[in-house]
């Protein structure tokens, strides 16, 4: 009997733990948080200072923005890791789905670093994947590069309550920050302007050219203006106003409300 009943405990814990193995996606957290730190790369202090603002924010706003970092994803890809959590933890309130999740797998030797940003039905034209990508690329990964999770996550979760709370629209934050190629572009377009100002200032005053005479110099300064605006979308140029992220004043997470989420969102890599 004594044998028997050892053979159907080692057959229970063989099954539950290749269950385990099946399944990577972490359980719903017992009490409930919104700052998930699987990983353990943030500091006591700097979690709570997230948890309790994301709080906060949940509060104030009724959108829960929770945050996941986990040192495997298992064998998913980033974004498809990401929607499971959200769906599995059922994140933002059911009927208005305005949850977000923002997914960390940090570098960890010589595998990759991933961020993912995953956006729920509610919120999937306030924040268009376009916009989250580049939250990911211009926001965060900058930090994460540096092991600095805890800045690059406040700078994410600045730009993403902004947006929440109509600081700004999409189209505004599109159109005032850009990616590190139109960055470069920006500024390669701005020397060929200044050489072609230069060529051009130095024939009229060799009389070899009348070109210069034919250019008016309003033209000129405004191709010269162009330029500057094409790579000085950073966006320090913006004012986060109240949606600037600041440590919450405390107080515990009621917990999920059951939102669903259907794709939307964005990721990237370092």
């Amino acid at each position: 009997m004594n044998k028997s009943l050892r053979c159907i405990l080692i057959v229970l814990c063989f099954i539950g733990f290749t269950d385990l193995l099946a399944n990577p996606i972490p359980e719903r957290p017992v009490p409930a948080r919104l700052v998930n730190d699987f990983a353990g790369v943030l500091p006591e202090g700097s979690r709570n200072n997230l948890e309790n603002s994301l709080v906060q924010f949940a509060r104030e706003t009724s959108t829960q923005v929770a945050v996941v970092i986990v040192s495997d994803l298992g064998g998913y890809d980033a974004g498809d890791y990401a929607f499971r959590v959200a769906d599995q933890w059922g994140i933002g309130q059911a009927g208005s789905d305005n949850g977000l999740l923002i997914l960390v797998k940090p570098r960890i030797g010589n595998e990759r670093g991933r961020a993912y940003i995953a956006v729920g039905y509610g919120l999937e034209g306030v924040i268009p994947d376009a916009v989250a990508r580049r939250v990911v690329d211009n926001e965060m990964i900058p930090h994460f590069r540096n092991e600095d999770y805890y800045t690059g996550l406040i700078a994410g979760l600045n730009v993403i309550m902004d947006l929440t709370r109509d600081e700004y629209t999409a189209d505004a934050y599109m159109s005032r920050t850009g990616s590190r190629e139109e960055a470069v572009g920006g500024v390669v377009g701005l020397v060929i302007i200044i050489v072609m100002f230069m060529v051009i200032s130095r024939a009229r005053r060799t009389r070899q050219s009348s070109l210069g005479h034919d250019v008016p110099f309003w033209v000129i300064m405004s191709m010269l203006g162009s330029g500057s605006r094409r790579h000085s979308g950073q966006w320090g140029n913006f004012s986060s106003g109240r949606g600037s992220f600041s440590p919450g004043s405390g107080g515990g997470f009621g917990g999920f409300g059951g939102g669903r989420f259907g794709g939307g969102g964005a990721g990237g890599s370092w």
